[in-house]
């Protein structure tokens, strides 16, 4: 990381930043071009190993890239602001949090953990615990991204 004054190690400041963000952008491989798409997403800490899961369409594109190239890469953002002010543009920049993270994407088949990727999303999203069936499961494919490593960078005010 370039801005080592920017790192984030905390991990109680690392899970403040994925509990306030509530998109991330997964991104896949397709051909000679990477493919992003935005997601609400769960996550837990499956001992030092960040996981987030994430949910779509039994079929299509998102699918199709995740089956045939598990490599892919994760960022979210949030606190997003832009700071500055006057006619000069050098004096403007930004305030933000972000999390940058490479590893592997999978297509989860395990109904249970399904069900518990599903839990974990909606937490994330809600603040609130919902019980998942294993029909409404069913209806949906769930993705895990394992984090091989990440970096956590935040700018604040002054």
């Amino acid at each position: 990381m370039r801005r080592n004054d920017r790192e984030v190690r905390d991990r109680a400041e690392i899970q403040r930043i994925l509990e306030v963000a509530k998109v991330l952008r997964l991104g896949l491989t397709d051909g000679d071009y990477p493919y992003i798409v935005p997601l609400h997403y769960g996550y837990v800490y499956a001992g030092d190993v960040l996981r987030f899961y994430m949910h779509g369409a039994k079929e299509g594109k998102k699918l199709a890239l995740a089956m045939s190239n598990p490599h892919a890469f994760v960022e979210l953002d949030c606190e997003v602001e832009t700071t500055g002010e006057g006619d000069i543009a050098c004096v403007y920049g930004a305030n933000y949090a972000s999390l940058m993270a490479r590893g592997e994407v999978t297509v989860v088949e395990d109904p249970e953990e399904k069900i518990e990727g599903l839990k974990l999303l909606m937490r994330a999203q809600t603040g609130r615990d919902f019980e998942i069936t294993a029909q409404q499961a069913a209806g949906v494919a769930v993705f895990r991204f394992d984090a091989e490593s990440y970096s956590v960078k935040e700018r604040k005010k002054k």
